[in-house]
């Protein structure tokens, strides 16, 4: 199943090359049936091959230290089917705050998409097939908060104008270690509200660390997207399978770092996978790298997280930081490395101090009773020449 990508932003088309390859993989025959259609499992199989990302992102190093486990990332999009194989048992429903009546089957694509990046655990022997996500071993939580960029009834009503706000504060109320909001412009309040970022700073209170997409419109009016922009929010950018940064994608001055945006696999609906461009999938890519680092490290404030996943990046800008790159192209094991340095007990005061023996060495002692009989001495003679005065 192969259909262009699903966005709360402005829809991306899919890229035609990308397409192009999945789409060659999937209808060659399988070997000794020529002519057969392929079998569910060779799909899997060809979607796991075009995950480019996890190479660059040394996720299997970064897997011998965590692959997530503990961690609860609440994904706030247009909801997750959690019938798709590559993510059974991963996923908690929670509430659909949309205010609209639309049936399960009607809506989750995007949604599911975004989780399938963050814990995809795939499927088929030893989890071979399907999409993996960063932190495979992580559970979801979903969020309905937004309507699929193709809805009808986005062009016809807004949901509910505080959706995103009661979402955040009830995936932190919810315990979530990580936010990921795959969503900006009318996925969340286009200018921003007062609601949405009083939520924003409820869930850091409360020990949450949010990651938002900055935007797929870089190339035209690359406008401040929300909640991407809230203070304290990791804003995200895409880069391409060169680690360029996409022309699509939002350049501010807010941006915290960029990740693998186009041509990336993810999947789709109850069954199938889609192929697409955008901030979206790189802002679940580093949702997914925030989760490992939270996994390996629980006690981190959600500042600290920011920080390691700061830190632990390659191709930083000059200067540390640029409004395309913001301060690099994310590494979840370099991420891992800074949480480690970050998260090292800081030494006591006094402790790099000697501890004083119990007991003076000899030499020591010979020389403190010296100076002791020679400050007696001392005293003795004044005494001595005040009785002749």
């Amino acid at each position: 199943m192969f259909q262009l990508s699903r966005s709360p932003f402005p829809a991306r088309a899919a890229r035609p090359a990308a397409l192009l390859v999945l789409a060659t993989l999937l209808a060659a025959p399988l070997p000794g049936l020529a002519g057969a259609p392929a079998r569910a499992d060779d799909v899997g199989r060809a979607a796991r091959a075009g995950q480019w990302q996890l190479g660059p992102l040394r996720l299997r190093e970064a897997w011998r230290v965590t692959r997530g486990e503990g961690a609860l990332v609440a994904v706030l999009d247009t909801g997750v089917d959690a019938r798709h194989p590559d993510l059974a048992g991963a996923v908690t429903e929670g509430p659909d705050l949309t205010g609209t009546d639309e049936r399960p089957d009607q809506w989750g694509h995007h949604g599911t998409g975004m989780a399938s990046l963050i814990a995809g655990r795939g499927h088929g022997e030893g989890g071979a097939s399907g999409v993996i996500g960063v932190a495979p071993a992580a559970r979801v939580l979903s969020v309905r908060v937004t309507l699929e960029s193709g809805d009808p009834l986005r062009e016809t009503r807004r949901s509910s104008g505080d959706a995103l706000a009661k979402g955040i504060r009830y995936a932190a109320d919810q315990g979530a270690d990580v936010i990921s909001m795959s969503l900006g412009g009318r996925g969340g309040a286009p200018e921003g509200s007062p609601a949405e970022e009083e939520a924003v700073r409820y869930a850091l209170a409360r020990g949450a660390v949010l990651v938002a997409s900055s935007g797929n419109d870089g190339a035209t009016t690359n406008r401040r997207n929300f909640p991407a922009a809230y203070p304290g929010v990791m804003a995200v950018g895409a880069v391409d399978r060169r680690l360029r940064v996409a022309r699509f994608s939002n350049r501010q001055p807010y941006l915290s770092v960029v990740a693998p945006g186009t041509g990336i696999v993810t999947a789709d609906g109850a069954d199938g996978y889609v192929v697409g461009d955008g901030t979206s999938s790189a802002t679940a890519v580093v949702a997914g790298i925030a989760a490992l680092v939270r996994s390996a490290h629980p006690g981190l404030s959600p500042r600290h997280v920011r920080e390691a996943v700061e830190r632990g990046v390659r191709r930083r800008p000059p200067g540390g930081h640029s409004p395309a790159y913001g301060h690099g192209v994310v590494d979840a094991l370099l991420a891992l490395r800074a949480a480690d340095g970050l998260a090292a007990p800081a030494a006591p005061s006094g402790a790099s101090a000697p501890r004083p023996p119990d007991r003076l060495p000899p030499a020591r002692t010979a020389v403190l009773a010296g100076m002791l009989l020679l400050v007696a001495g001392m005293a003795l003679r004044v005494v001595l020449r005040r009785d002749r005065l």
